[in-house]
């Protein structure tokens, strides 16, 4: 296996070490010596975290905030950025099963279930009291401490968490209604059940800046929080304080949603690809740069079973598994598509790595096949699998499964 990323690294956010880049246009192959064991890449505003198989979590980028979790001393003045990735050994006894970010927080979650913070805390979105502005260390959020979580999403400076038993809390930011507790404005520093979904189970969330989802076990959607570009996909302008349901996806069995800052990106059972929102850098992929105000298909990807979508800032990455590729469309100004240029595309453009593409002329075909694409902020990380590892098949993640 192997770790591949680009795009900006001005806070030392892609951990490649003492660089003088500060934009890497192609994927370049990380040089660490955790990449082959990379399970997930979480990227907040500047900061990244890596989590590997056996539970154990990684932090490199901006750390203004406290965001990389290493501070047990709490001294403000001693927070270095970190262009390598660095072990959170506050978290050394605990198996991290997922991991989330926000602009300037981060969000683990154990295999028991239990939920930490760290980082900014300037709207509550730590879960903990208002009394402290940040926290530069991990910390168990106590008003969620007797839930087990499942699932957990950051916006900007929101956050949601999934329970076993198909609850929905959120806290955090809410200027635009994006905790869905039917109120806008006051921040709110404890998890507060959505009360409006109970009664209906929830399957999957997804957070945008500052816009949330969710969809139900029987395929419902629903959408609330800032609206002002349509990344509901409500056909309308106005934000929302309350889940309301999107009904134009119902009969498509949306399975996955990814959301930039302000666009939102679905991924159908069938692996089609819709989005909305924000258009102006062409992160929706339709050949325009108009915004969009009911999820539409991305023609141009038509015809291709999609499995991965993942979203940065402004620009968004697909991935299709019969032939190889990984696409990438949007703001491109510090290589976060990938291209080896920094311009903006608004259709989707090939990636090209070291990867496996079926139809490839060259005849020694690489033996490497992309195993999951993970994007935040500006930049993206590509792990990858060895296909000739141990005689055992390799097969890419399907993030439609849920």
């Amino acid at each position: 296996m192997a770790l591949y990323c680009w795009g900006s690294t001005v806070h030392g956010e892609l951990g490649l070490g003492g660089i003088e880049e500060e934009q890497i246009m192609t994927p370049r192959e990380m040089d660490w010596s955790q990449a082959a064991n990379v399970q997930q890449a979480a990227c907040g505003g500047s900061h990244t975290l890596l989590l590997t198989n056996d539970g154990k979590l990684y932090t490199c980028g901006n750390n203004d905030h406290g965001q990389l979790g290493h501070d047990t001393n709490n001294l403000p003045n001693k927070r270095p950025r970190m262009s390598q990735f660095k072990f959170i050994s506050a978290l050394e006894n605990y198996i991290v099963t997922q991991v989330s970010c926000g602009l300037s927080h981060s969000l683990a979650l154990t295999n028991w279930g239990q939920l930490f913070s760290w980082g900014s805390n300037a709207t509550g979105q730590l879960g903990h009291d208002l009394d402290m502005v940040s926290y530069p260390a991990p910390r168990m959020i106590k008003s969620i401490a007797t839930k087990t979580v499942v699932q957990i999403s950051c916006g900007h400076s929101h956050c949601l968490a999934l329970t076993n038993s198909g609850e929905l809390f959120a806290w955090g930011a809410n200027e635009y209604g994006q905790l869905g507790l039917g109120t806008t404005g006051k921040k709110v520093p404890t998890a507060t059940l959505v009360k409006s979904l109970a009664g209906i189970p929830i399957a999957f969330i997804a957070c945008g800046g500052n816009h949330s989802f969710a969809v139900s076990k029987s395929g419902a959607i629903f959408g609330w929080g800032k609206n002002t570009f349509g990344q509901l996909g409500l056909n309308d302008l106005d934000s929302r304080c309350y889940p309301t349901q999107l009904k134009t996806l119902r009969s498509l069995g949306v399975r996955y949603i990814s959301c930039g800052d302000d666009f939102s990106v679905f991924l159908t059972q069938e692996g089609g690809v819709f989005t909305c929102g924000l258009g102006t850098f062409g992160q929706l992929g339709h050949g325009t740069h108009g915004n969009e105000i009911l999820p539409r298909m991305v023609f141009e990807l038509m015809g291709s079973k999609i499995t991965q979508i993942a979203c940065g800032r402004k620009h968004t990455l697909a991935f299709v598994p019969s032939r190889g590729k990984v696409y990438g469309f949007g703001l491109g100004g510090v290589g976060q598509l990938g291209v080896g240029s920094s311009v903006s595309f608004n259709t989707p453009q090939i990636v090209r790595g070291p990867w496996f593409e079926s139809f490839q002329i060259d005849a020694a075909q690489s033996t490497l096949i992309v195993g999951k694409i993970f994007s935040g902020g500006d930049r993206c990380f590509v792990s990858l699998l060895s296909d000739a590892s141990a005689g055992e098949a390799c097969v890419s993640a399907d993030f439609r499964l849920y």
